[in-house]
């Protein structure tokens, strides 16, 4: 019997978690559910702190974007700091962090204080995922109740992240745009009155110091990938974007060099040698690939397309929340009665469903078609992160369990921006060459070029036309995305198909 198989059957054996324990995983949810709001809550309050900030557009791309670049690049290094200096401690530390800033960022003068603050919140939140995550590893030593500790977890994160919009408008009808900031404080308040009391402190007793130069080369293998990735969305594949990829692979190759060589590596390169966990990672980041990528271009398609005011769009994509919540709390009961393989290859067929139901959504269509196809994608996808988290926990040492979460959680990260990245590099290519064929006689040149460049420019361009060229204008515009998101919808299917290949060939024995 090797070691993994010792420890999932010491697992196995345990002792069922007492009311405490179930209190302490409650603290633990929330905070991440808040962190996860703060990737989406701020996109309908971007027009509102656009009027009072003036932000230029790449200022705006920026504060956009900072909280999830920042978060993406420092996962790993925050997992593994959590191991050295206590999981608990980290926790609070990043807690006390994320409050402090959310207060910055909500009071802030200018867009460059604003993506300062937006920075630091991405710095903070990272702190939040691993170390939550290997401590419900830690708390919950029952195999069965790991599980199921494990699904709330990823149900709090995922409904965070689509409630987001819908939380967002809801405040914005009521205050000005930097509230959206101010709701996380009180939780974050009461994390760091109520953690100490509830719960346990972990770590690494045998965890040497932390090796600067691995998390040096971490972060800048982390950010460089990532980066490139933002930049061929936005601009396409140029020489920038290539030299940055192949900056952040090198990198990243000195950096899997360097954790071989030491004795104490930043990274357990130990914990790939189970055959399921490369598998559980793949899965992640095909999952989130669909599901981070496509919610991006939904809204775009319901407010600029259909017309919907922000409220509207995030009341439509909220059920979207509750699916993911209601799929990974199901997930546990669902693997008692059958086999992984079998659980994960009958929902990703349901989320395939779904991304093709998406093709059939046109502006004529009722909402009914396109609710149907995000509640089929959102119950398919939702079981991928419970299962693959729970195996990563599984499988991990006990000291290592912040290390474990962090990649765990990094692979969530790469995923959804590569999603983004390419469905966007999809989209746009896909409009504008749609476009280029258009017949666009009546409007000036500067007006043209806008329109054929996105769906925003068409719809800027159209408010100074007669209303007939506004609405032949704006209904090319519309078909144009329409295709355009079609095709990005079709690549979900694609990415969705090959986790099923994953799961049937390298998960069949999990």
């Amino acid at each position: 019997m090797d070691a993994a198989t010792a420890r999932i059957n010491e697992a196995g054996d345990a002792s069922r978690a007492s009311l405490r324990d179930w209190a302490a995983l409650a603290v633990l949810a929330l905070p991440c559910m808040v962190y996860a709001m703060d990737l989406t809550v701020l996109n309908l309050a971007v027009p509102h702190l656009a009027l009072d900030l003036k932000p230029s557009p790449a200022q705006l791309l920026w504060i956009i974007d900072i909280y999830g670049f920042m978060v993406a690049g420092t996962l790993m290094l925050m997992g593994t700091l959590g191991d050295r200096i206590g999981r608990r401690r980290l926790l609070l530390i990043g807690a006390a962090a994320f409050g402090a800033a959310s207060i910055l960022a909500a009071f802030a003068r200018s867009a460059e204080e604003l993506i300062a603050t937006r920075a630091l919140l991405g710095i903070a939140g990272a702190t939040l995922a691993p170390s939550t995550l290997s401590m419900v590893r830690n708390i919950f030593r029952n195999e069965r109740e790991r599980t199921f500790a494990i699904g709330i977890w990823i149900a709090c994160f995922s409904s965070g992240a689509a409630l987001g919009p819908l939380v967002g408008g809801v405040i914005l009808s009521f205050f000005w745009w930097g509230a959206v900031f101010l709701a996380a404080v009180p939780v974050m308040i009461g994390l760091l009155l109520i953690g100490p009391i509830l719960l346990p402190e972990f770590r690494d007793a045998k965890a040497g110091r932390l090796d600067i130069i691995s998390a040096l080369q971490c972060l800048a293998a982390s950010l460089s990938v990532i980066y490139a990735m933002k930049h061929i969305a936005e601009s396409g594949l140029d020489l920038t974007a290539l030299a940055v990829l192949a900056f952040g692979l090198v990198v990243g190759a000195f950096f899997i060099a360097r954790q071989k060589r030491l004795d104490d590596p930043m990274i357990d390169l130990e914990l790939f040698r189970h055959p399921g966990i490369g598998a559980a990672l793949a899965l992640n980041v095909t999952a989130l690939f669909g599901a981070m990528g496509i919610f991006i271009f939904i809204s775009q398609y319901l407010q600029l397309v259909l017309g919907m005011s922000a409220m509207e769009t995030g009341l439509w994509t909220a059920p979207s929340g509750l699916c993911f919540a209601l799929g990974s709390l199901a997930t546990p009961y669902l693997v008692r009665r059958f086999r992984v393989v079998d659980v994960l290859s009958l929902t990703l067929a349901l989320a395939v469903l779904g991304f093709l139901l998406l093709t059939q959504v046109t502006p004529q269509s009722s909402m009914m078609v396109m609710l149907a196809a995000i509640v089929l994608f959102s119950f398919g996808l939702a079981p991928v992160g419970t299962l693959s988290t729970d195996l990563m926990m599984r499988v991990a040492p006990p000291e290592r369990a912040g290390a474990a979460s962090g990649i765990s959680e990094a692979s969530f990260e790469f995923g959804g921006a590569l999603g983004i990245a390419v469905l966007g590099s999809l989209v746009a290519a896909s409009y504008r060459l749609t476009m280029a064929e258009a017949d666009l006689s009546g409007l000036s040149a500067e007006a043209a070029d806008r329109a054929r460049l996105s769906l925003d420019g068409a719809v800027t361009a159209a408010a100074s036309l007669s209303p007939e060229t506004a609405a032949r204008l704006l209904g090319l515009a519309h078909q144009a995305y329409s295709i355009a998101f079609d095709r990005a919808a079709l690549a979900c299917v694609v990415t969705t198909l090959i986790g099923m290949v994953i799961v049937r060939l390298r998960l069949g024995r999990v």
